[in-house]
């Protein structure tokens, strides 16, 4: 039974790491003691050591510890135990680099299907869609393949943001992005605005935090999803 949350960001301006989703953290690993971090996207200017700290510190404020995957000698062993996984955030092509050189992105998948908690950050949650196409981030790195875990079955833009009507950027917005993306995928997509998170029980999916969604399907309008709602409504 698939229990998954995605959310768009670690941190909101202004706040803590995980601080304005972390009530809902606390319900959804209401049965867990120990999480297994994946820290994998950061791929400079903070250590695995540093980077786990940080995701330590906040949960252990709700009686959760957590233990970094790359404190394990077997990656695959500490997947196959875990009985909740969170992944951070950082840059996706990094992130999914190493899943692929670990060998344990197969492995993510077949746990969570049998049972194992989900909990994804930004890169995090870029991962659950069928690939990582429509990550924001910049190809650092070059991995193995662009195919992700699939636990949902829309791509995910983290971090969506809304054209702003009073700049005077001339550049691509995220939706002239995500427009470029369905010439050549058929993959919904979904743009999440920080604040907002997906959770995800067996088959039902359903968008939570402050703001809407939003929804883009190859060659149709874009559509708001509003928050509370159940997404699978909108896929048929």
């Amino acid at each position: 039974m698939k229990s998954i949350l995605l959310a768009s960001t670690s941190t909101l301006y202004g706040g803590n790491y995980l601080e304005y989703i972390l009530p809902e953290l606390e319900i959804f690993f209401i049965d867990i003691k120990e999480i297994l971090f994946v820290p994998y996207a950061r791929p400079s200017g903070i250590s695995y050591d540093a980077y786990t700290k940080i995701a330590r510190d906040t949960f252990s404020t709700i009686g959760i510890q957590v233990k970094g995957i790359h404190e394990y000698q077997d990656a695959k062993e500490a997947v196959n135990k875990a009985k909740a996984i969170f992944v951070g955030g950082g840059n996706t092509f990094e992130l999914v680099r190493q899943l692929y050189k670990k060998d344990i992105l197969l492995d993510i998948e077949t746990a969570v299907y049998k049972g194992m908690k989900y909990f994804g950050t930004s890169a995090g949650t870029n991962i659950c869609g069928p690939t990582m196409k429509t990550t924001n981030d910049m190809p650092v790195v070059y991995p193995p393949s662009f195919t992700t875990l699939g636990l949902v079955p829309f791509n995910i833009n983290p971090h969506y943001l809304d054209p702003d009507p009073n700049s005077t950027h001339n550049g691509e917005t995220r939706e002239t992005r995500i427009k470029e993306f369905h010439v050549y995928n058929d993959t919904p997509v979904i743009g999440l605005r920080e604040g907002s998170w997906i959770e995800v029980e067996e088959d039902e999916m359903i968008l939570k935090g402050k703001f809407s969604a939003r929804l883009f399907l190859k060659n149709k309008k874009p559509i708001e999803i509003e928050s509370q709602s159940v997404i699978n409504t909108y896929l048929k």
